[in-house]
C-alpha cells in the first residue's frame, strides 16, 4: 500500500494507496474538525486548493451531529461530498485538551462534554466503532496524550496503556471491518507512538506497535508543550525504528520550518489548523514570509498576496482589498485568507515532492527554512 519512490538520505517520496484514492507523500490533510474547514471552505473547493486528504475529528462529529447519524446518512464522504482519503482521529486528544474533568481507567476515559456537560465514556472499541460509523478511510487509535513535560513514572504506565489500547483498537476495527451493513469494510488503522519526551520510552513504544503490522504509524503526543529542538530529537529517535513499508505520520505539526526539518528526518504525513486558524485572524503564508493583513501598510496596497502564488485569492484580490474586509468584519475576509493558506500549505508540499524526485531537497530546505518563518 505504501510505496517508496525516492530517497534523499532520511527524506522521502513515496506514493500510499488507500481505498479512496492514492495520495503523493510527502503529504498535509487539510483539517475539517467538524466536517468542514472553519472559515466557509467546503469540500468542492478544497478540489481546487490542491488538497489530498481531509482529516476529520472523531470527538466533535461524536458530540454533533452524532456518528450514528452520519452512519444514516452514508458516512463522511456522502455527508461532506469529499471524494478522496479521509483521516478521524481517534478523540484521545480533544479528551485531553478539551474535558476538563476526565478520569482515565484501564478500560478507557470518562470526560465531561465542552458543549454541555454530559458525561460521556470512550475506549478503544468506542473509538473505533464511531470512526466505523464515521467510515473514514484510516481511523487512528485511541491513545493517551500527556502534557509536556510528564513525569517519568506516569509517561511510561501511559505509554503502556496506549500500547495495550492499540491492540484492542486493531481486534476492534478487525471485528467491525467484517459486519455486515459496515459502510467502509476496507477501513484502515494507524497506532500512534507516545512516550512524551523520553527517548527511551518512545523506541521501546515504536517496536512494540510496529509488529502489530498496521497500515500506518503516526508519532503523536508533541507540539503540546515541549521545545521545537526536544521535538526533532525525538522524531530523531523514533523515525529509525518506524517500518520503511508504512507511512510515517507526524500528528498536529505545524509550520513550514517544522514541516521541513522533519521531511528532512523521514516523515510523510502531517496535519496542523495553523495555516486555517491563521488566515481566519489575518495571518498569510507567502513564499516571502508570513504577512499580518491587518497592519496599516497594506491600506493601499494594490498587489497580490503573494507574487509567486497562482491561487484563485492571489489572482484576483489585492493586499488593500482583503485588509479592508478584515478591518470592517467580513466573513469573506476569513474565507479568502483560509483558501490561500490552504493552496500555498498544498503547493509547499508539491514543491517538496518534486524536489525529492529531482534530488535536490537539501537545497530546497536550505533555501526556504528561514524565508518561510520569517514575519513579514
Amino acid at each position: 500500500m505504501f510505496h517508496l519512490i525516492q530517497n534523499c538520505d532520511a527524506a522521502r517520496r513515496g506514493e500510499f494507496t488507500t481505498p479512496h484514492g492514492k495520495i503523493q507523500t510527502p503529504a498535509f490533510m487539510n483539517v475539517a474538525t467538524a466536517g468542514a474547514i472553519k472559515g466557509a471552505v467546503s469540500a468542492l473547493d478544497l478540489k481546487d486548493l490542491k488538497c489530498q486528504v481531509q482529516l476529520c475529528n472523531t470527538y466533535h462529529l461524536h458530540l454533533r451531529p452524532g456518528d450514528e447519524t452520519v452512519r444514516k446518512l452514508g458516512g463522511l464522504h456522502r455527508f461532506t461530498r469529499w471524494d478522496g482519503p479521509i483521516l478521524t482521529d481517534s478523540g484521545g486528544f480533544q479528551v485531553f485538551s478539551l474535558a476538563k474533568l476526565r478520569n482515565i481507567t484501564e478500560e478507557g476515559v470518562t470526560f465531561a462534554s465542552h458543549i454541555d456537560g454530559r458525561k460521556i465514556f470512550m475506549g478503544p472499541e468506542e473509538s473505533m466503532k464511531i470512526q466505523s460509523n464515521l467510515a473514514s478511510t484510516i481511523a487512528m487509535a485511541f491513545d493517551e496524550c500527556v502534557q509536556n513535560p510528564a513525569p517519568y513514572e506516569y509517561a511510561r504506565d501511559s505509554c503502556a496503556r496506549t500500547v495495550r489500547w492499540l491492540c484492542r483498537s486493531k481486534e476492534a476495527m478487525n471485528r467491525l471491518n467484517r459486519e455486515p451493513g459496515t459502510i467502509n469494510p476496507r477501513q484502515m488503522l494507524f497506532g500512534i507512538n507516545q512516550g512524551s519526551t523520553y527517548e527511551d520510552l518512545r523506541v521501546d513504544c515504536m517496536k512494540r506497535i510496529r509488529d502489530l503490522d498496521l497500515d500506518g504509524y503516526a508519532i503523536g503526543g508533541l507540539a503540546v508543550g515541549e521545545s521545537s529542538e526536544e521535538m526533532y530529537r525525538i522524531i530523531e529517535a523514533v523515525v529509525p525504528e518506524m517500518p520503511m513499508d508504512k507511512p510515517r505520520y507526524l500528528m498536529g505539526v505545524g509550520t513550514p520550518g517544522n514541516i521541513l526539518e522533519a521531511v528532512r528526518r523521514g516523515v510523510d504525513l502531517f496535519d496542523c489548523v495553523m495555516p486555517t486558524r491563521n488566515a481566519r485572524h489575518g495571518h498569510v503564508f507567502t513564499r516571502q514570509g508570513r504577512r499580518n493583513l491587518f497592519n496599516a501598510k497594506y491600506e493601499l496596497d494594490d498587489t497580490s498576496l503573494d507574487p509567486d502564488c497562482d491561487c484563485p485569492v492571489c489572482k484576483n484580490f489585492s493586499r488593500a482589498y482583503l485588509h479592508h474586509l478584515f478591518k470592517s468584519g467580513e466573513m469573506l475576509a476569513m474565507r479568502l485568507c483560509v483558501m490561500h493558506n490552504i493552496y500555498f500549505y498544498n503547493s509547499f508540499f508539491e514543491k517538496i515532492r518534486g524536489s525529492l524526485q529531482n534530488e535536490t531537497f537539501e537545497r530546497f530546505y536550505r533555501e526556504n527554512l528561514e524565508v518561510l518563518n520569517r514575519r513579514i
